[in-house]
């Protein structure tokens, strides 16, 4: 496995559109969502139109039928399966939530390729409603982040994958997104990291207000051909600076061993 850790957001960036508005819109929901969206957080308002859809019928297999018929760019799977092959970790840090995003990355067959899923709880409760939670718990207590949503905020998602994986493997990232909930983790990473911001949407915009405030090497894309051409780009660019590096080390090993012996007492050299 290579020392390359890829997170990728999920909507807009993976797949070609907002998960939450595809199916809202596909079951036929969106005036009442557009008319409760004013009245609560987008989270909460997630979780009471999965009781609307339960109580007008909708069942869980026409959920799963929709998601099935999200967009997605025809280079996005090759770009993830291809990371994947080359021995990069894969993680994905979404706003989403885990039923959605389980069952399209399913559907799609590269579920494998994601070593973890970082997102809202979503599950099917016992009278087989759709039931979605925020990822942080905002009526206990609040995250702290002025930047992010009361339900996540994706920098401390990536603060706790940094320390448990960062610096003891020596990993360098590279992390995709397109919202404003991406600027936060964005803010995160070192100038040995790399962040992909879709061009245009509101990370990139953000970002573009004050770039020396990203320490991380920016690289944009605008669809899913160019996220595939700078992803493996960037990929193939730290493999060929670390494999110089081990290169590097090893000359020094062997050019610090030979004086040792060439230096030695030639009583202590030869065999009397």
């Amino acid at each position: 496995m290579s020392n390359i850790v890829i997170v990728f957001d999920f909507d807009k960036t993976i797949i070609d559109c907002d998960s939450d508005n595809w199916l809202i819109d596909e079951l036929g929901f969106t005036d009442l969502f557009n008319q409760l969206l004013p009245t609560m957080p987008w989270n909460s308002l997630m979780d009471r139109m999965m009781m609307e859809l339960h109580s007008n019928g909708i069942t869980i297999q026409e959920i799963e039928s929709a998601l099935h018929r999200i967009p997605i760019h025809p280079r996005i799977i090759p770009a993830i399966k291809s990371a994947h092959a080359l021995g990069c970790d894969l993680r994905i840090v979404s706003d989403a939530n885990k039923f959605f995003i389980e069952t399209i990355v399913k559907h799609l067959g590269i579920r494998e390729c994601f070593t973890e899923i970082n997102t809202n709880p979503g599950y099917v409760n016992q009278q087989g409603r759709l039931t979605i939670l925020p990822y942080h718990d905002f009526n206990k207590a609040s995250h702290g982040c002025p930047l992010c949503p009361p339900n996540m905020c994706k920098g401390l998602i990536v603060d706790r994958i940094q320390d448990t994986i960062g610096e003891v493997d020596n990993k360098r990232f590279i992390y995709l997104g397109d919202g404003a909930g991406d600027y936060c983790p964005s803010l995160r990473f070192s100038e040995r990291d790399f962040v992909m911001p879709r061009k245009n949407f509101p990370v990139w915009d953000l970002i573009c207000k004050d770039p020396s405030l990203v320490k991380a090497e920016i690289n944009g894309w605008c669809d899913g051909q160019e996220l595939e051409q700078v992803l493996m780009n960037l990929i193939n660019k730290i493999m060929i600076e670390e494999n110089a590096k081990l290169i590097s080390s090893d000359c020094k090993l062997q050019t610090l061993s030979t004086p040792v012996f060439e230096t030695l007492p030639k009583a202590l050299s030869v065999r009397p």
